[in-house]
């Protein structure tokens, strides 16, 4: 089921929202819990049935050796957990991945079995990594399985994150204070989830018809036409995995809990380390807290803290996706992290303006491996970005070059929703009839054009 569909916004929504705070209310928390972890799996069972085992079956396997851990600091039973998750995910997401590879390097013939990819797998099965890791160490607490299985399940975040840590869900569920309604969240987290929605719906998808243009349907791709693809899908990522996650922070105040902030204007970062504190702020937290720092970070030398960098975005980049092109996205983001801590030794300090000229078109660039469904698309947009296919006249009032001048104008200028998130803005009454414009907008133009799934369903 889809944020951004008429089953999910005009019944899903409501009839979850009512009945969950009704139970609440007239029956128990309990009762209210329950719903809210079956209204969830019905919500994840939606797309496909068929993996709900698989994800019930983690939560139950991940709970009873977390449990195990906070008593009993078994390493072993530790290492047998993590293994037990990655191979879960080695298996569905990359195994054709290894066997393409095998076949090419042994000019063997083994078949692929083109399983489709669960749902969420990446984002619930890196969660429940963080559990285990804390619970051995002594940093998680024992909870209820009906508690645990409503941190892994909670649907606005469950899909595509962000991806929640227990110690910041857990006591949000068990706070009686968030049982009733709550006007100011409910009216706070429709504007979110609006704006959200407004990113998706008319900016995103508007990029993604450009995007998909240039990367899948051209042949050859002139300078210009290459940039505009370029931004195009630079755009469409940032408004697209941007929109879902305010979706997401919305969807959840309305129940009361409150989500981490994924983003925060990580487009206007003055290097690549700013960058990473500011996109995708949940994975880069996952990967420091249980990658880099358990490779030792920075505490065993230079030289293997730049290691450590490059083997912890090599690992980002493979998560995304089962392909060498995410491989060297992810090799090309430590390595600018590394020539960052190498550059930042000299003390040498150059013009805001130019620093984040360097770093937007490296992201920018790089977004093009990430895009890429093979080396030679990549090659064909960043040949027509280099010039090699020649130049053409440009008409700057054409509708392409406008909307990328806008796109920049908001990610560089205007307020995020992290204003209304931390209570830097009052909600006033235009705010309302924005909600009621979106929802007329969705409406109008869901009627002409099918719902398209989120980017970050594909990882």
């Amino acid at each position: 089921m889809l944020f951004n569909s008429h089953v999910f916004i005009f019944a899903f929504l409501p009839i979850t929202l009512l009945l969950y705070f009704f139970l609440n209310s007239k029956v128990s928390n309990r009762a209210g819990q329950i719903f809210l972890v079956l209204s969830s799996l019905f919500f994840y069972s939606w797309w496909s049935i068929l993996y709900l085992p698989l994800l019930l079956g983690s939560i139950l396997f991940n709970y009873f050796v977390g449990s195990y851990l906070i008593k009993n600091q078994n390493r072993l039973l530790l290492f047998f957990g993590i293994v037990s998750n990655l191979a879960l995910i080695g298996y569905f997401k990359y195994r054709d991945f290894f066997i393409s590879n095998l076949n090419m390097l042994l000019s063997s013939n083994i078949e692929l079995i083109h399983l489709a990819l669960p749902l969420a797998i990446s984002f619930f099965t890196f969660q429940q990594i963080s559990y285990l890791v804390d619970s051995y160490t002594q940093k998680g607490k024992g909870y209820s399985f009906l508690n645990y299985a409503l941190f892994v399940t909670f649907f606005p975040q469950l899909i595509a994150g962000p991806i929640v840590h227990h110690k910041e869900m857990m006591p949000q569920f068990l706070d009686s204070s968030n049982r009733v309604f709550n006007y100011k969240n409910i009216s706070i987290g429709l504007t979110i989830f609006a704006l959200g929605l407004f990113k998706k719906i008319a900016i995103a998808d508007s990029f993604a018809i450009w995007a998909i243009e240039g990367f899948d349907s051209s042949t050859t791709l002139t300078f210009v036409e290459a940039w505009v693809t370029s931004f195009s899908y630079t755009f469409e990522l940032y408004f697209d995995f941007s929109g879902y996650t305010d979706m997401a922070i919305g969807l959840a105040l309305l129940f009361n809990i409150k989500l981490p902030i994924n983003f925060n204007s990580p487009y206007r970062a003055k290097n690549i380390q700013d960058f990473w504190r500011r996109w995708h702020i949940t994975l880069s937290r996952f990967l420091k807290d249980y990658i880099y720092i358990p490779l030792g970070g920075n505490r065993k030398g230079e030289i293997r803290l730049y290691l450590n960098l490059m083997i912890t975005f090599i690992l980002g980049g493979l998560w995304h996706g089962a392909g060498w092109t995410f491989v060297f996205w992810g090799f090309l983001h430590g390595l600018a992290l590394v020539i960052h801590r190498i550059w930042s030794k000299f003390d040498i300090n150059l013009p805001l303006w130019f620093a984040w000229f360097l770093t937007f078109n490296f992201i920018n660039i790089s977004w093009v491996f990430f895009r890429a469904k093979e080396w030679g698309d990549a090659m064909r947009v960043l040949s027509g970005m280099f010039g090699f296919n020649g130049f053409e006249y440009v008409n700057m009032f054409d509708i392409k070059y406008l909307a990328i001048a806008g796109a920049f104008f908001v990610v560089l200028v205007l307020k995020n929703s992290n204003v209304f998130i931390e209570g830097k803005l009052e909600l006033r009454y235009y705010h309302a009839l924005f909600i009621a414009s979106v929802l007329m907008l969705f409406h109008f133009i869901s009627l002409e054009v099918a719902e398209s799934p989120f980017l970050y369903f594909n990882f």
